[in-house]
């Protein structure tokens, strides 16, 4: 099949290889101006607004415009723009596959080096939501505090050059700052990282680096901005290069950057936009007064377990979550992370069936049909997904048995070598000190506890360093294989 590069003018010609747009991907424009242009936006927020302009052609007043914030997103710019902004999403599962050809982004900007033309993008009256997705790292915060680090060095130079911002905070502040000095109404600052209560979080940041440099300006983002929080979940995997060239050589389409996703998808949303909205409750989304139950639910449930079955994964040898899921041990251990540790601690939840939600995690995990890796989960989930819960479950007086084994193993990844001595390439800020303080405790946990920035005062607790150092022993002197067994026989799951 000849290979046909995607853009607006070869539409017609791709319709018998994907779904396309029924609506004029020309007439989109920007509504949205988003900061963090990754493969999880194009597959959720990007297909949801896809999807409300396909039944409604109105809708495209409600274009998203997307900005990489990093060097390394100048790939993504430079891949997307020759294509008009259009991409390929492909959905799968068992059952098999879902193509579409997504045209809901108005356009792209690169602030990998400079912020100026986003910020200028952000002075546009028609935009009424700035959005975000740029993990917890990009939101500069003191990791035991949740609070924003002013001592962060992307804060620090902020201060220093608040019209010129390099970090997704400072962009946000400036372009308040804009809108006020111009008597534009503000925008609504979406988030949609997994953060509990992330729009608290963000709201928080936004306006302490707004205190610090000008107060006048914090007291107008106080009283004029909405920072709804949200719960946000499909598993999207990186794009692999293997990917990109069988949709070209298989299916016929020429994309630089396509994204592949689970065919599940879920979005939650408080419904605090005082400037108006896009109707995405018609395409699927949630509207709800009070997000926090939702959230909660995913981060324990979802994200503390991707993260436990990753860590155990990586260590074992498996390369992707659906081959570590295969481990009918990590499967086991998994649905009794959550029903023992992680799922007491949730509050009630409306009109969510608990354990069909569980069940469908494990499915989700298991689909062969998404090569999701487990290096991906290692490096993008915070450790906090882990640290909450055992938090809860320490003042509750609960079981950590698996909460300390899941973070043992995280310990032991933080290393920097697996069992037979192979590199692992560890990504996070602290990177050089988790490695140093690994090596120096080997199978004590001890110096990577104290690590107050990252563990606060629970990494001192005696209630956790005990079944974190059992395990992280066990790791050291017998392996993760043998000991995910040991801990299967002696916890009975």
């Amino acid at each position: 099949m000849t290979p046909i590069p995607l853009s607006r003018a070869n539409l017609p010609a791709l319709a018998d290889r994907a779904a396309t747009p029924t609506y004029d991907p020309a007439a989109v424009r920007p509504g949205i101006v988003h900061l963090g242009l990754g493969n999880f936006h194009r597959a959720h927020m990007a297909r949801y607004t896809h999807d409300l302009m396909q039944a409604d052609g109105a809708a495209t007043q409600w274009g998203i415009l997307g900005a990489g914030l990093l060097p390394a997103d100048a790939r993504m710019h430079d891949a997307l723009a020759p294509q008009d902004s259009l991409y390929t999403l492909v959905e799968r599962d068992a059952a098999g596959e879902a193509r579409t050809v997504i045209g809901s982004l108005a356009g792209t900007v690169f602030a990998g080096h400079s912020t100026a033309d986003l910020l200028r993008a952000t002075e546009n009256p028609a935009v009424r939501i700035i959005s975000l997705t740029v993990t917890e790292h990009g939101y500069c915060l003191d990791r035991a505090t949740k609070r924003l680090d002013p001592n962060h060095p992307l804060i620090q130079r902020d201060l220093a050059t608040p019209n010129t911002p390099a970090s997704a905070i400072g962009v946000i502040v400036e372009a308040l700052r804009r809108r006020l000095h111009a008597r534009q109404s503000a925008p609504t600052l979406l988030t949609c990282d997994n953060i509990q209560h992330n729009g608290t979080v963000l709201r928080d940041a936004v306006l302490t680096l707004a205190t610090m440099q000008d107060q006048s300006l914090a007291r107008w983002i106080e009283g004029e901005v909405s920072f709804p929080s949200t719960m946000v979940d499909r598993i999207t995997p990186v794009t692999a290069a293997a990917d990109t060239a069988w949709l070209r050589d298989t299916v016929g389409i020429d994309d630089s950057w396509p994204v592949f996703a689970e065919t599940f998808t879920q979005w939650v949303i408080e419904d605090r936009f005082p400037r108006g909205r896009p109707a995405w409750q018609d395409v699927g989304a949630q509207f709800v007064p009070d997000v926090a139950p939702y959230e909660f639910m995913k981060l324990r449930l979802l994200n503390g377990s991707h993260l436990a079955v990753s860590g155990l994964g990586r260590l074992i040898g498996y390369d992707t979550i659906d081959q570590s899921m295969a481990d009918p041990l990590i499967a086991r251990m998994m649905t009794a992370l959550m029903d023992r540790e992680t799922g007491p601690t949730l509050p009630e939840i409306p009109g969510i069936d608990l354990s069909a939600y569980k069940a469908k995690l494990v499915e989700r995990f298991a689909n062969p049909a998404i090569k999701d890796t487990v290096e991906r989960v290692n490096t993008d989930a915070p450790l906090n997904v882990l640290l909450d819960p055992i938090r809860d479950c320490l003042a509750r007086k609960l079981p950590i048995d698996l909460l300390a084994l899941a973070l043992a193993a995280w310990l032991r990844r933080v290393r920097g070598t697996d069992e037979q001595n192979a590199p692992i390439t560890i990504k996070h800020p602290l990177a050089d000190q988790l490695r140093e303080r690994a090596v120096a405790g080997g199978p004590d946990p001890k110096p990577l506890l104290s690590i107050e920035a990252l563990f606060g005062a629970t990494g001192t607790d005696p209630a956790l360093i005990r079944p974190v150092g059992h395990w992280l022993a066990s790791l050291y002197a017998n392996g993760a294989a043998a000991t995910l067994a040991k801990a299967a026989e002696t916890l009975a799951f």
